[in-house]
């Protein structure tokens, strides 16, 4: 009786546990980091505890490196895999190719014209080389190609697309493996849920495949809201991608509160008259409780479609630490505040975290 009475005493100290160690037993829990964050003694020590693996949110991407061709700025990343050895965290890279982020130099001539394919390729060989050459054997894996189809799974418009044709994917991949043969290689998008979307790159998997190019995983990216997506879809979506025989990965996790615009409204040069920005930035002050439950809900729902897919799901990685410094804050619309983070603007856990650590214990 003693015994018992000790146990339910301590359950409430026993279910806040380090979030990454309520998912040992199922998979990874990710965060990113942006530059500052990491010589941020708060926010690491939020990162340090609850989380095994890191992803820098914009500092490892192509212009931040190599702004100038063939002149690196390796400081920041460096730092950034000297803090993860010295604390255990794995690294994903992001990422390779991607249609923004990229040096004006990148696809000119020395003239200015447009660069040719075979030179092209050159300096992405040369980039990827170098740059995951740098980090062989410390990067667990990297984020190839990201985002490079459009939700009726044509290919995206891109200067890489335009200029190298639509095997600049497999171009990539298959340097990004020579590069470091150990590395985990991943395609990255959002909008996998939608059917054509999620054809084109099952398409793309089994084509790289079928010619022998690595690739581990597909990274499932997380912008979600209240309501969207289906949990039925993102189900189905999960299962459809295991069957592949590669890992899933669910990338970019936060889940907006607030309402969106309608399709015409869209983007940063939208026009939308005073009253209707009010209503659609209702929550200035402070997240409602009653919100902030229906926060806590969302999460707990779609994790539990996370852990039914424990054995093909590998690693789920939020997109920011705290709700002050996300970019939900200004898309699609600026200057709006939402809360989409599991800590709030103070480092405060929020309900969501809560709940998300009782999860695995009480399935």
């Amino acid at each position: 009786m003693k015994f018992m009475l000790v146990v339910v005493l301590l359950w409430p100290f026993l279910a806040f546990a380090d979030l990454y160690k309520a998912y040992k037993n199922h998979f990874d829990i990710g965060v990113s980091v942006s530059g500052k964050q990491l010589f941020r003694d708060d926010k690491i020590k939020v990162v340090n505890k609850n989380f095994n693996s890191v992803t820098a949110e914009y500092s490892m991407k192509w212009n931040f490196v190599e702004l100038e061709q063939g002149v690196y700025n390796f400081n920041w990343t460096d730092s950034f895999i000297d803090y993860a050895e010295n604390n255990n965290k794995n690294v994903i890279g992001h990422t390779l190719v991607w249609h923004k982020s990229n040096p004006e130099w990148l696809f000119v001539d020395a003239d200015g014209k447009p660069e040719t394919k075979e030179k092209l390729l050159r300096k992405l060989e040369y980039h990827i080389n170098t740059y995951v050459g740098r980090y062989r054997g410390k990067v667990k894996g990297w984020d190839v190609v990201n985002e490079a189809f459009n939700f009726d799974g044509s290919y995206r418009s891109s200067r890489w697309l335009d200029i190298i044709g639509e095997d600049y994917i497999e171009k990539a991949f298959k340097f990004a493996h020579q590069a470091d043969p150990d590395a985990e290689l991943y395609y990255n998008d959002y909008g996998l849920v939608n059917p054509k979307k999620q054809d084109a790159v099952v398409a793309l998997i089994k084509r790289l495949k079928k010619k022998g190019i690595p690739i581990h995983a597909v990274g499932i990216q997380g912008h979600y809201s209240l309501t969207y997506p289906d949990l039925k879809a993102l189900d189905k979506t999960i299962a459809r991608f295991a069957t592949l025989g590669i890992k899933v990965m669910i990338t970019e996790l936060d889940v907006s509160v607030l309402p969106f615009p309608g399709q015409e409204e869209r983007g940063e040069d939208a026009v939308i008259s005073t009253e209707r920005m009010t209503a659609l930035n209702p929550f200035v002050e402070q997240l409602p409780d009653d919100v902030e439950q229906q926060l806590a809900d969302r999460y707990v729902s779609l994790f539990k479609v996370f852990l039914k897919h424990h054995k093909s799901v590998s690693r789920v990685t939020f997109w920011g630490i705290t709700d002050a410094h996300n970019w939900r804050n200004n898309w699609p619309l600026q200057g709006r505040t939402d809360y989409p983070l599991i800590f709030d603007r103070s480092l405060k856990a929020k309900p969501a975290y809560e709940a998300l650590v009782k999860l695995p214990q009480a399935l």
